[in-house]
């Protein structure tokens, strides 16, 4: 697949489809991927940490996960065919594990968000078969249980839902160490949507590209990682400018 290098993080140039199928095709063919969804915030993070970009340089489905990512790259003049959220990205993954057959394990959230993930999941899909699920909270101690009860379950496809850049330290770390694992989705907050305990913006906030501003609304202490946004798009901005001095 087509990368396109935005601020030094390569994204994926597929559709949500096109993802979907990839993933399916890696999990059916027995070859372990791991699964980002970088958006600005992560891009400028990157830079006050550049040690993160191996590790979000790493994965092998890299998907762009915000507007922000979209009008970055049609401004440097290689741009991607469509955001792709991790959260539908995650709703599609489900459906997939359920017609392949494929085990899923959950790996995040608050004590007991984990567990209403599964049992708000299975009411969707009666037939996936979530074989574990363990909270967000682990010491460097209980690491290697957790490690051992993936492994146990004999789960295909696991979702890390523990924050970023927390969630992709824990795939680079450990991906090797996860015997039957084919495929590992850093997906952040996904698990509270699917355990209902927070919400997707409205359709009209999604169709105007404005989910950012539906979650500032709705939890007013995001304020300051939103300016993660303008800082990222005034160095986009200058890296476009430079670009066509060349």
């Amino acid at each position: 697949m087509e990368r396109i290098n935005v601020d030094n993080i390569y994204f994926d140039n597929v559709t949500l489809d096109e993802a979907i199928a990839f993933s399916e095709q890696s999990i059916l063919e027995n070859r372990q991927i791991a699964v980002f969804t970088p958006n600005p915030e992560m891009c400028q993070l990157c830079h006050k940490e550049p040690s993160l970009l191996k590790i979000y340089n790493s994965s092998e489905l890299t998907l762009p996960d915000g507007i922000g990512i979209i009008k970055a790259a049609k401004i440097l003049g290689t741009p991607l065919k469509e955001k792709v959220a991790g959260v539908e990205f995650g709703f599609r993954l489900m459906e997939s594990c359920e017609r392949l057959d494929k085990k899923v394990y959950i790996f995040g959230g608050r004590e007991g968000v984990a567990e209403k993930a599964r049992d708000n999941l299975k009411t969707v899909h009666p037939n996936l078969d979530i074989c574990g699920v363990h909270n967000g909270y682990i010491s460097d101690e209980d690491n290697q249980r957790l490690i051992d009860d993936i492994n146990d379950s004999g789960a295909d496809v696991i979702l890390v839902c523990i924050g970023f850049p927390k969630q992709e330290k824990w795939i680079f770390d450990n991906r090797g160490r996860l015997k039957n694992v084919k495929l590992l989705a850093g997906l952040g907050g996904t698990v509270d949507i699917f355990a209902g305990t927070a919400k997707r913006a409205p359709k009209i906030f999604i169709d105007l590209h404005l989910e950012w501003l539906y979650r500032l609304i709705k939890n007013p202490s995001r304020f300051k990682r939103m300016t993660a946004l303008p800082k990222f798009m005034r160095r986009i901005k200058k890296q476009a400018k430079a670009n066509q001095k060349i």
